[in-house]
């Protein structure tokens, strides 16, 4: 007779111990992300993070299994910084979809090591915000009168866009922070062209501004006037 099988564990269906611990799970994730956002993902360790809490790097294994698992929290308490998608109707879900997307792409630029990280996140253990954040967009394209079954694609065309191009934009602006210099001294070093009176940061807005109105303007034609299928 075969074993019976081990269940799926997940750091989602783990209970939470008790919040009159000394150390929670959502001072640890807290902790990890303020060390993310300064110092990036190679810099996470539970040893290093125990540190900055004052904690043996023993008492996190409490809370979170492995440095796998911190990262899956991290990822999705920051999704928890987006407001809940804005209920749309047929001739309305392009400029919601809009606000939903530049949204996203502040996300990933206040914490840069979003995006590299998203690809690796299974999706057996998605976590209570992205789902939510997810299910809302998807409630936006079926709100816009897609076809049944292609506002998964719409989405997935959507967030690939803006998560792509918030990702390199991040690492640009990494890369202009270690240098230690402006980034309107940056560019202008390296671009002769470059307008003294030009703002490198609205160049920025309007080329992903510009990009996410051609993705929607695609997606646009895969709906009839009226915002119905076609």
């Amino acid at each position: 007779m075969s074993a019976d099988p081990k269940p799926i564990t997940s750091v989602w269906t783990r209970p939470h111990r008790s919040q009159r611990e000394q150390l929670t799970r959502e001072q640890i994730v807290a902790e990890a992300i303020e060390l993310l956002d300064a110092e990036g993902v190679e810099a996470l360790s539970m040893r290093k993070l125990g540190t900055r809490l004052k904690a043996a790097a023993t008492s996190l294994y409490r809370h979170v299994a492995n440095r796998d698992e911190l990262v899956q929290l991290a990822v999705d308490e920051v999704f928890g910084e987006l407001d809940p998608p804005d209920a749309v109707g047929r001739t309305s879900w392009r400029a919601a979809v809009a606000r939903t997307a530049t949204d996203l792409r502040a996300m990933v630029l206040r914490h840069p090591w979003v995006g590299p990280e998203l690809g690796q996140v299974g999706l057996l253990h998605i976590g209570p915000n992205a789902t939510r954040a997810t299910a809302g967009l998807l409630a936006q394209f079926e709100a816009a009168g897609f076809p049944a079954g292609e506002e998964d694609q719409a989405a997935g065309a959507l967030m690939s866009y803006v998560i792509g191009s918030a990702t390199t934009e991040a690492a640009y602006l990494s890369l202009i922070a270690h240098s230690g210099v402006p980034e309107r001294e940056w560019v202008a070093d390296r671009s002769p062209d470059f307008g003294q009176d030009t703002d490198p940061q609205q160049v920025r807005e309007s080329r992903f501004t510009y990009g996410l109105d051609r993705v929607l303007d695609g997606l646009a034609t895969r709906l009839a006037p009226g915002g119905r299928s076609s």
